[in-house]
C-alpha cells in the first residue's frame, strides 16, 4: 500500500473508532444508566436489563465490536510510523502491536458477557414462577460472570494492556516525524490517570482500598488523544513520508548507539 494512502486509512480508522465506540456508549447511558448501574443492587441490573428487551443487547454487541477495531488500528499505526524511523525501533513498536491487539480483544471479551450471558440471566431472574433459591442462585452466577469477565479480564487486564499500548506508542512518537512532540506527551499523561484508576476494580476485593476515580477523565483524554492522532495522519505532508535509504536499510551508526 501507498505510504500516504496507508497514513491517510489509518487516521480515518482511528477517527471511526472513536466515533463507533461513543456511539453505543452513548446509547448505553441513555437506555440503561450505564456505568452508574453497575453499582445498583444485582435485582436492578437485571431487571432493568431484562427491560431493554433485544435493542439493549444489540447496543452492547456493537459496543463489543468496537472495542476490536483497537486490533487493526494498532497494526496499521505500527506500519505508518516503521516508514520514517531506523529499523532498531522494529521490535519495540510490534511489542507495543501485540498489546494493543490484546487489549482490544480483551475489552471486547469482557463486554460480550452482555451479550452472551447476562440475557440467560436477566431471563431467569425475571420469570414470575422463578423461586428465590433460583434467583440468589443466578445473583451469585452474576456476579462471578461480572468479577470475572468484567472487572478481571476486561477492566483490568484489558486497561493495562491498554496503558502499555500507550505508553510505547506515545515514547515512539516523540521521535517521529509523523506527529508533533505535544502529541506524543499528550497520550502519555493520560496514563497516570487510567493506572490509578485500576484502584476502583481493586476495590471490588480490598474494602478499605482508598480510590481514585482517574479513570472517566483519563479515557475521555486518551480518546481524544486518538482523534488528534487521526486528524495528525490525515493532515501529515506527503514529504514527510518519504524514507530515508538509511533509515529503511541500514543498521544505526555508532555516534547514533
Amino acid at each position: 500500500m501507498h505510504r500516504l494512502r496507508l497514513a491517510r486509512t489509518t487516521g480515518s480508522l482511528f477517527i471511526l473508532m472513536v466515533i463507533l465506540s461513543n456511539i453505543p456508549y452513548i446509547l448505553l447511558i441513555q437506555t440503561f444508566g450505564y456505568d452508574d448501574i453497575l453499582r445498583e443492587p444485582v435485582d436492578i441490573v437485571l431487571t432493568t436489563f431484562h427491560a431493554g428487551g433485544s435493542r439493549l443487547i444489540l447496543t452492547w454487541f456493537g459496543f463489543g465490536l468496537s472495542a476490536l477495531l483497537l486490533i487493526p488500528a494498532s497494526v496499521l499505526l505500527q506500519s505508518v510510523m516503521n516508514f520514517p524511523r531506523y529499523h532498531r525501533d522494529s521490535l519495540h513498536l510490534a511489542i507495543a502491536t501485540w498489546m494493543g491487539a490484546l487489549s482490544g480483544i480483551l475489552q471486547a471479551i469482557g463486554l460480550m458477557r452482555w451479550v452472551f450471558v447476562v440475557p440467560i440471566l436477566a431471563n431467569l431472574y425475571t420469570q414470575p414462577d422463578s423461586s428465590s433459591t433460583t434467583r440468589e442462585a443466578v445473583s451469585v452466577v452474576y456476579q462471578a460472570v461480572h468479577q470475572y469477565g468484567g472487572v478481571m479480564m476486561g477492566e483490568h487486564l484489558g486497561q493495562t494492556l491498554l496503558i502499555g499500548w500507550t505508553l510505547s506508542v506515545g515514547w515512539a512518537m516523540r521521535s517521529s516525524t509523523l506527529f508533533k512532540s505535544w502529541v506524543a506527551w499528550w497520550g502519555l499523561f493520560t496514563t497516570p490517570l487510567l493506572l490509578l484508576g485500576q484502584s476502583e476494580l481493586l476495590a471490588t476485593v480490598i474494602p478499605h482500598m482508598p480510590v481514585l476515580e482517574t479513570t472517566p477523565i483519563g479515557f475521555i483524554l486518551w480518546e481524544v488523544w486518538l482523534l488528534i492522532i487521526g486528524i495528525s495522519l490525515l493532515r501529515v505532508p506527503p514529504k514527510r513520508l518519504i524514507a530515508q535509504p538509511e533509515a529503511m536499510f541500514d543498521l544505526p551508526r555508532v555516534n547514533d548507539q
